[in-house]
């Protein structure tokens, strides 16, 4: 993963075990104060909560001790690796997109950052500009030129 993804992922962790940890053991403790635990949807849904939270700590805990971080700062070359923020255009309908390709966890489409294990990634990955691919989606393949690389 990338420098900021697992920097994200580190400030979920501080965030889940320094406030929303706290958080659910005090609304545990309110609706325990409430009496008769078999009929107290306040408790149960703060076990709930408490069950996601304890699970989502494990998981980051897990991903964050086997991650291994790449600093794509330091990356070069002129085709398309891990980390490379890619300019590509949508031949059917000549719209260039531009996004990076980051790992799985810290994937975000909205914010232009592509999981390395899409369709798309996959077929950039060892290209270089001016290589057009073929992407095969439910509607067919759709074509995209490879127009920049850059690492940053």
């Amino acid at each position: 993963m990338t420098r900021t993804g697992f920097a994200q992922m580190e400030e979920e962790l501080k965030r889940l075990k320094s406030v929303e940890r706290p958080a659910v053991i005090n609304a545990l403790e309110e609706a325990r104060a409430h009496g008769d635990l078999s009929e107290n949807a306040e408790y149960h849904a703060a076990k709930e909560r408490q069950a996601y939270i304890e699970s989502r700590v494990a998981e980051l805990e897990s991903k964050l001790s086997r991650a291994q971080v790449i600093d794509t700062s330091e990356l070069k070359g002129k085709t398309v690796k891990f980390g490379a923020t890619v300019t590509v255009v949508d031949e059917d309908i000549e719209e260039k997109l531009r996004f990076q390709i980051v790992g799985e966890d810290e994937a975000d489409i909205k914010q232009h950052r592509l999981s390395v294990q899409s369709p798309l990634a996959r077929a950039l990955i060892g290209k270089e500009v001016g290589d057009e691919v073929e992407v095969v989606t439910p509607g067919g393949g759709k074509f995209y030129e490879l127009v920049k690389v850059q690492y940053k």
